[in-house]
């Protein structure tokens, strides 16, 4: 009150009467001790005091038109549907808004008002209706009584009306009776409200003004005053506001919605769980209308600013903010989907066993960091899902990645906050789904180095403390004809010795060749055992001409050790960033992440048996008299010998009828993709959790995204490749040998690009994000000459004689490219 500017015109709109409404709340005792102290001021000082409150009572009663008609509709605490049209027809009458712009200035300020507007008429029971009609007769007197009451009595407070059927139910106990999802807002009538308000421009800024004004406000009651816990229906505010179809409109981007933002992801763990179940049951559309809103606030404040390493974007407000919330409408979109909750893999009877060894933070006497592997999301745990658990979102997962973002953020700074500094600075990776692929296989890649390096310094501990040899790579030295053999015995004495050796750098050494691993061999490695493993002689696998994928052999004579290797060779090439040439069905990689394979699975990866168990779940006849089916089914082994297997107890007895189809369907379906292959999918699961079980995978990607690490992309964009090759040794993009160069290459045919990308790179797949990120190098390797070109896989580097001609190059790329395995490559 001693600020002198009080009675100004720029207070007297919303400011003011908002202050002197929160004094008028002050107890007796303090009203009284304000008096005694505001009696030991000056005359001026009182003058002052007075001037302040009239000017505001004048500028009230002069800016409107007071009648016994308009006055409580103009000073209602809360709104209503059916008010906001009176007092719009009053001002539709007139021509003049200003009396309405004033009312949703003064509520959509408020949070206290807003928690009492727009209320779902209550439901009463039959003994609350019976007491409401004996007491009409009653209520029409008094009625008339109230028309001809003082003045103050048409100040309607919500107190006054909570016994009203037209005013907000509240000050009830009826707020801990709310369900999970149920609110007390009426959502339909916000909506229509908005409709019919926000095509007018000055009422629109009215809207913009009053949530520039709340936001603060609700930000500090959030954070200091915890009043979600005192009153749920406090998350009425945000349910309202998000109503705002034009929340993504350039004017409420600078100020607006980045201050709303902040005060949403203040919002409790119950609270935030609450919004997303509530959201969860709105339409496609409406989703897609919040992701907007977030992903726009978050591109314009990326490109309207310049963020780099001095400049993180992790540290813009704004854009944390809108990332928070917008995981919000994530889990909502997953909520929304289409569910599998029920058919979860079993954990492993096993526990994958811990090195023997003492961690370094052990051996220097500091505690281990997330030993017990990834975090898990709190939102996620609260709500009960995994996004692995949806089928089918609402709208697709990539609408929620924001490329400008992934452009701007350091990927390097942004992996230490989420290791590291987890309290003090926000990482992007505790909100995965608005990383791409590219982004968060960066931060995989920078989760595996550290830990490569880690082991490496335990090693090197290790060797000085106790005289240990030092051994800081897993070395595999392999014989190309024994490959399988040597590894496996290898690899299992590593696991069942030291599993954490498996985390270490692997360096693959083939007896009786000279190269040094720097990537490139190991390469080779990966590509040999593949090749190997899944060769259907073998019989590990079976092979699938039409899909062109392979499957566990539930008949297998192999051990589970070697289904074993093929899940740790599958984890190292994750962690070290190889790409395998592996044909799974995804069915493969929803159950590396934990979810059993379902009937619905089948689609992708047993087409015919999908089509043929679809056809008798739509069969319209009579399925018992017709097929003649039982719960026994019939299975052939690796020398075409039938097996049979009863889906139930006595199987070959019960028929399958038309009720009891959908049970058969189920049955086969668990017992094709999980009962009959469990002993070799376990096996191979182990194996792969024994390099990935500490690693953030899990956290960071769905099973699709999975297949994409581990295989690559099978989009081969030549044109990319050229434009991000990069050239040395004499040759630019405009020499003559590399224009001939690229026109060749353009014109091979898919398998000869595969052969090339082979010979270039090790692997003939694209890594994560295409071509593009693959960062070729073409050297030059002297004049033209005989010799055929030579690689370095390991750094992707291209050695290319200049050649003469076109027809020289062309042949002699050829030649090198289609005789290169095992030879030429370095």
């Amino acid at each position: 009150m001693e600020n002198s500017n009080l009675h100004s015109p720029e207070y007297l709109e919303i400011a003011l009467p908002q202050f002197c409404k929160a004094m008028s709340k002050l107890p007796l005792p303090a009203l009284a001790k304000l008096a005694r102290l505001w009696s030991q001021y000056s005359a001026d000082q009182i003058r002052r005091l007075v001037e302040t409150f009239q000017q505001l009572i004048t500028y009230t009663v002069i800016s409107n038109e007071f009648s016994s008609d308009n006055l409580v509709k103009l000073y209602l605490n809360y709104l209503t549907e059916e008010k906001v049209y009176e007092i719009l027809s009053l001002c539709s009458e007139t021509e003049d808004y200003s009396p309405l712009i004033r009312v949703i200035g003064r509520v959509f300020s408020s949070a206290e008002s807003l928690v009492q507007s727009f209320r779902k008429a209550k439901q009463h029971t039959k003994e609350e209706l019976k007491s409401l009609q004996a007491k009409d007769e009653d209520k029409d007197e008094d009625e008339k009584e109230t028309a001809s009451g003082s003045s103050t009595a048409m100040e309607v407070e919500p107190e006054a009306s909570a016994s009203s059927g037209d005013g907000p139910s509240h000050g009830e106990n009826n707020v801990q009776k709310l369900g999970p999802v149920e609110v007390s807002v009426d959502i339909d009538a916000v909506r229509r409200v908005y409709d019919r308000l926000l095509s007018n421009e000055k009422i629109e800024a009215a809207f913009l003004n009053a949530l520039v004004y709340l936001s603060p406000n609700v930000e500090c009651d959030l954070t200091y005053h915890n009043v979600y816990a005192a009153d749920p229906n406090y998350l009425n505010v945000f349910i309202i506001v998000m109503e705002n179809s034009n929340l993504h409109s350039p004017e409420y981007l600078e100020i607006a919605l980045p201050q709303f933002c902040k005060a949403m992801s203040k919002l409790p763990l119950p609270a935030l769980a609450k919004l997303a179940r509530l959201w969860s049951q709105y339409g496609a559309d409406q989703i897609r209308r919040l992701v907007e809103t977030f992903q726009q606030l978050i591109t314009y404040t990326v490109i309207s600013n310049e963020f780099s390493s001095d400049n993180l974007v992790n540290e813009d407000d704004g854009v944390v903010a809108a990332t928070k919330c917008l995981k919000i409408v994530y889990y909502a979109n997953v909520l929304g989907g289409d569910l599998d909750t029920d058919h979860n893999e079993e954990e492993d009877d096993e526990p994958i066993p811990e090195s023997s060894e003492l961690t370094l933070q052990e051996l220097l006497g500091e505690e281990r960091r997330n030993k017990k592997g990834p975090r898990v999301d709190p939102l996620e745990t609260e709500l009960g899902i995994r996004a692995s658990d949806c089928r089918k979102p609402l709208i697709t997962f990539e609408d929620f990645i924001n490329e400008p973002l992934n452009e701007v953020l350091e990927m390097d700074k942004d992996y230490t906050f989420f290791k590291v500094e987890t309290e003090s600075k926000f990482s992007f990776m505790t909100c995965p789904f608005i990383l791409n692929a590219v982004t968060k296989n960066l931060g995989l890649y920078y989760d595996n180095r550290i830990r490569m390096y880690s082991e490496r310094r335990i090693t090197a501990l290790y060797s000085l403390v106790q005289g240990q040899q030092l051994n800081p790579y897993l070395r595999l030295k392999v014989r190309r004809d024994h490959i399988i053999d040597d590894a496996l015995v290898r690899l299992e004495m590593i696991a069942m010795e030291n599993p954490a050796d498996l985390k270490k750098q692997l360096y693959v050494e083939f007896e009786g060749e000279q190269g040094v691993d720097e990537g490139g061999v190991s390469k080779e490695f990966f590509q040999l055992v593949v090749e190997e493993i899944f060769n259907p002689d073998i019989g590990m696998f079976t092979y699938d001409e039409s899909t062109k994928l392979f499957w566990f052999n539930p008949s297998s004579f192999e051990n589970e050790g070697q289904f074993t290797l093929i899940g740790i060779v599958l984890g190292l090439a994750i962690y070290n960033n190889c790409i395998l040439d592996v044909h799974f069905p995804m069915v493969v990689y929803r159950k590396l992440m934990g979810k059993k394979g379902t009937f619905r699975d089948l689609a992708d990866s047993r087409p015919v048996l999908y089509q043929s168990l679809k056809d008798l779940l739509e069969y319209e006849g009579n399925v018992e008299e017709d097929m003649m089916i039982t719960f026994q089914i019939s299975q052939t082994d690796l020398f075409g010998n039938p097996l049979m297997y009863d889906l139930k107890e006595g199987g070959d007895k019960i028929p399958v009828t038309n009720e009891n189809r959908k049970d058969f369907v189920a049955l086969y379906a668990e017992y094709m993709l999980n009962k009959s292959v469990e002993k070799q999918f376990k096996a191979f699961r182990r194996g792969f959790h024994m390099v990935t079980n500490e690693s953030p995978l899990k956290y960071l990607f769905r099973p699709e995204e999975i297949e994409l690490l581990i295989c690559g992309s099978r989009n081969l964009d030549f044109q990319a490749l050229e434009e991000s090759t990069e050239y040395d040794g004499g040759y630019n993009k405009d020499s003559r040998i590399i224009k001939d160069f690229w026109e060749t290459v353009h014109s091979f045919g898919q398998e000869q690009k595969r052969l090339f990308l082979q010979f270039t790179t090790g692997t003939d797949r694209a890594p994560v994000g295409g071509l593009g990120k693959l960062k070729m190098i073409i050297a030059k390797n002297g004049p033209d000459s005989d010799r055929l070109p030579t690689s370095h896989t390991c750094f992707n580097v291209l050695l290319l004689p200049e050649y003469s001609t076109i027809e020289k190059l062309r042949e002699r790329l050829l030649k090198a490219i289609t005789y290169a395995k095992g030879f030429g490559m370095l």
